[in-house]
């Protein structure tokens, strides 16, 4: 035997299931909207930084390039070198000791600055180091190339630079450098007249050394764990790196290409199987890149946890809610009713002293009190009349069944529409608004003519009910010119015509459907056009419509009162074909002006 389940346990299911979809899906959104703001946020931390140690270090680097440029002007040295005999070894120790001393005004100041330098074809000035012969390396080159523009040479490794294999395996504080270069072509104004160098006198070439630690400390401590980051210049040769072993080195990854094109930003990429975000920006200074790669996982790993507990506890707590909530109203509503048919069930089999309890002032109490004065009414009556009257009686007790106040309808429509509203079920309140208008509007005792705004607020309630049970398959448009507002036309004029075409001309289709109502006058007529774009008829339907034979009984009835009313000055006509949609066409007169 099938087994019936309670009006009680279908309502608390069904607000359950309407409780739980939408927690599932908005804390599913929660979450990851969450994560996407949390990672967005941590990406633009990363590249902020990328971009602070840019310009930190770029700062640094331009204070060294105007020191640097100081020197083209410097009298001192200008003199020096220009009257400077290189084969004179008592000479050349005192320009050394000259040049040390003129290099450490403009660079000792700097901690980051290692050594520097003066390089000429026949002495190094300034602090030594064992480098054999610089100008034979490829800093020198570069600088010479470069024509008296500062240079920066990315990280080198000393000892193969400069021809050192001693020093190859050693530890040496200066093992890896990287350096700025110019040539010096000094000049001195002297008495509103430049001098330059004689053409003779070789340029030397300034050469400022770093060690490459200086750009490890920037990234060291402000990036988040698992973090790696490059230095690059524009060959993709590797200045500096979290990874020593690629110090110096060409970096051959084919992805750094997209980076050194576009030269600042921030992507997602999948690098060795793993998520990661890529910053990068370049020095405006040295034109080198900073690249640092962070792993997704390591950004987030802090917040998710506790984002998905947050997600969770709440979505805990907001289903504890909307279960007691639904247990409680379920029970408000499920209480009077089963009393209410308890009592009905008392009266069906006769007993018409069952009275229901009223506890209650709300519109559950007020209709029981309406039963209990209904089974009063009946109960007078049955006791009234005779045996040989019962057929009568009995019919009367129906109708007075039937007959229930439709004040009393309004009201329980009412208290469903409130109810609707305390569940925050705002398309079933609008839906039972739509069909208390629409019931008063059908229910008058008169049945006269009526405004056309009264008819157009009546079709809009139909329409947005068969739209939500239709799911919007289709749309409505209204093209009245507004003459027409002043005549009254027969009331559900356009109802049966446009029931037509959502019950069948919209059967076939999904969505897409459109019902045009339009409006306007013509002579002494007033002409109305109800217009789809369905599946449309053929003409043997059109005609049985037309002869009221095939039509419906809405459609027929339509009709009827639409001669009764107006005669032969109005009329109804149908023009359709398979596929093409119906337009019917109703003709009045325009002599009925309100």
């Amino acid at each position: 035997m099938k087994r019936t389940r309670s009006f009680r346990f279908r309502l608390f299911a069904s607000y359950v299931l309407l409780t739980a979809i939408p927690l599932l899906v908005l804390g599913t959104l929660f979450y990851r909207t969450s994560l996407k703001v949390v990672t967005d946020q941590a990406q633009d931390n990363v590249y902020e930084i990328v971009r602070k140690n840019n310009q930190l270090m770029d700062t640094k680097l331009r204070i060294l390039d105007q020191n640097s440029m100081a020197l083209f002007t410097d009298k001192d040295l200008f003199e020096l070198f220009n009257d400077l005999d290189p084969t004179s070894g008592s000479e050349l120790l005192a320009a050394d000791r000259q040049v040390s001393d003129v290099l450490r005004n403009y660079f000792s100041q700097f901690e980051d600055v290692y050594a520097y330098q003066l390089w000429t074809s026949y002495f190094t000035f300034g602090q030594q180091l064992p480098q054999g012969d610089p100008t034979r390396s490829e800093v020198y080159r570069t600088a010479e190339q470069a024509g008296g523009k500062l240079v920066w040479y990315p990280t080198y490794d000393f000892a193969a630079m400069f021809g050192q294999p001693d020093y190859a395996e050693d530890n040496i504080d200066f093992r890896y450098l990287f350096s700025a270069t110019r040539v010096l072509d000094f000049s001195y104004l002297y008495n509103s007249i430049l001098r330059r160098l004689d053409e003779g006198v070789e340029r030397p070439v300034l050469v400022i050394s770093l060690k490459y630690e200086a750009l490890n400390k920037l990234f060291a401590g402000s990036l988040p764990d698992r973090s790696r980051y490059l230095v690059l210049d524009p060959d993709n040769r590797v200045a500096a790196s979290d990874d020593a072993s690629l110090v110096s080195r060409v970096y051959g990854e084919p992805w750094i290409e997209d980076l050194q094109r576009l030269g600042s930003g921030r992507k997602r990429m999948i690098l060795g199987g793993e998520r990661v975000i890529v910053c990068f920006d370049r020095s405006q200074v040295t034109g080198w890149l900073s690249v640092v790669i962070t792993p997704e996982a390591s950004l987030i790993r802090d917040l998710v946890p506790v984002i998905r507990t947050s997600t969770l506890v709440l979505a805990v707590v907001m289903t504890a809610a909307a279960l007691a909530l639904a247990y409680f109203i379920s029970g408000k509503i499920n209480k009077p009713v089963r009393r209410l048919t308890e009592a009905m069930r008392s009266a069906g089999e006769g007993d018409f002293d069952a009275r229901v309890p009223v506890t209650s002032d709300d519109e559950f109490g007020r209709l029981l009190g309406h039963f209990n004065r209904m089974n009063d009414r009946i109960g007078s009556l049955v006791t009234e009349v005779y045996e040989t009257r019962l057929k009568e009686q009995e019919a009367e007790i129906q109708a007075l069944n039937r007959q229930m106040n439709p004040h009393f309808l309004y009201n329980t429509l009412n208290v469903m529409n409130w109810m609707a509203l305390e569940n925050d079920q705002r398309e079933l309140s609008r839906m039972l608004v739509c069909l208390s208008n629409m019931l008063h509007y059908t229910s008058r005792r008169e049945w006269g003519a009526v405004s056309l705004s009264e008819e157009i607020e009546w079709m809009n309630s139909y329409f947005y009910i068969m739209q939500a049970r239709f799911e919007n398959k289709f749309a409505v448009e209204y093209e009245l010119v507004p003459e027409l507002f002043e005549y009254e036309l027969p009331r559900l004029t356009f109802q049966p015509f446009v029931e037509n075409a959502i019950l069948h001309g919209f059967e076939e289709m999904e969505t897409g459907g459109l019902i045009v109502i339009r409006g306007k006058t013509s002579g002494d007529e007033r002409i109305y056009e109800v217009e789809d774009n369905g599946k449309g008829m053929d003409a043997e339907t059109v005609d049985g419509i037309s002869n009221g034979q095939g039509a419906s009984v809405g459609i027929r009835n339509t009709t009827a009162r639409i001669r009764m009313q107006y005669g032969s000055r109005a009329s109804v006509s149908i023009e359709s074909s398979p596929g093409r949609g119906t337009l019917i066409t109703i003709r009045l007169p325009r002599d009925s002006q309100t």
